[in-house]
């Protein structure tokens, strides 16, 4: 009897595989992309504004063995997600996982958040990762392998700190998951998403903050990037994992 289609160990599922990994200069990105070349992954690493620290990932990719790409582009821009794909084929070959890491999050009360702000964030966080996965799906079903993660936010469940503008966006985003998974699990793709709660040494929040947690999160501390990729890289592994959506928050919203 053959294997069925993602079956493997976890340890060589992924190896040799082609990953595009938006929003590789912070610090989930990195962690991301260290603990996917160090699966055997080749990477195309994005970034937006944040030249130096995307192409030091890279660097440090290539020293894991690993071949990777760098490449600059606004998601906001609705050309960006299909140049981006356009590009990875181009220069590492057919896009077998997709991590739409990439977002925006300004904190704003809701009564500061207004339309171009409301736009920009939607735009980022919610139609790129749609066009991506649009831009993708189509030949990960023709080989009968795929891997889409999505990253979201704990706030898609609270509302979170940030603002409206995120919890929606991210919700929006659990959404992207479900409808896509329920389509494209029968061709061997995968379709999930990490919803994280505070981490440390991202762009949101560089460090642990003084005086305490500014949520009560029962393990007492916030999470750190590399928890986050060891997560990513256990769900992109599992074939037989999809249409979910794993909360990583410390125990902050039990569901």
């Amino acid at each position: 009897m053959s294997a069925p289609r993602g079956s493997g160990s976890p340890r060589t599922a992924l190896a040799g595989r082609v990953a595009l990994l938006t929003g590789a200069s912070g610090g989930i990105g990195r962690a991301v992309a260290l603990a996917l070349a160090e699966a055997g992954v080749d990477l195309a690493l994005t970034f937006s504004r944040s030249p130096d620290p995307a192409h030091g990932v890279g660097e440090e990719v290539r020293r894991l063995g690993r071949r990777v790409a760098v490449l600059q582009g606004d998601l906001a821009d609705a050309a960006t997600p299909g140049h981006l794909v356009a590009e990875t084929e181009r220069l590492l070959g057919p896009v077998d996982i997709l991590v739409a890491n990439a977002g925006a999050g300004e904190q704003r009360v809701w009564q500061e958040v207004d339309v171009a702000l409301w736009d920009a964030t939607l735009a980022v966080n919610l139609r790129a990762p749609f066009l991506l996965a649009q831009a993708v799906a189509p030949g990960m079903v023709e080989r009968g392998f795929g891997r889409i993660l999505a990253l979201s936010s704990v706030a898609a469940y609270t509302g979170g700190v940030v603002g409206p503008h995120y919890a929606a966006s991210k919700a929006g985003l659990n959404g992207l998951v479900h409808y896509f998974a329920g389509r494209l699990a029968g061709d061997g793709v995968t379709v999930n998403g990490i919803a994280p709660a505070l981490i440390e040494q991202t762009g949101m929040l560089p460090q642990a903050p003084e005086g305490g947690m500014p949520l009560p999160i029962p393990v007492g501390r916030l999470g750190l990037p590399h928890e986050v990729a060891d997560l990513a890289v256990a769900v992109l592994s599992n074939g037989y994992l999809t249409n979910q959506v794993v909360l990583l928050d410390g125990g902050l919203h039990p569901r």
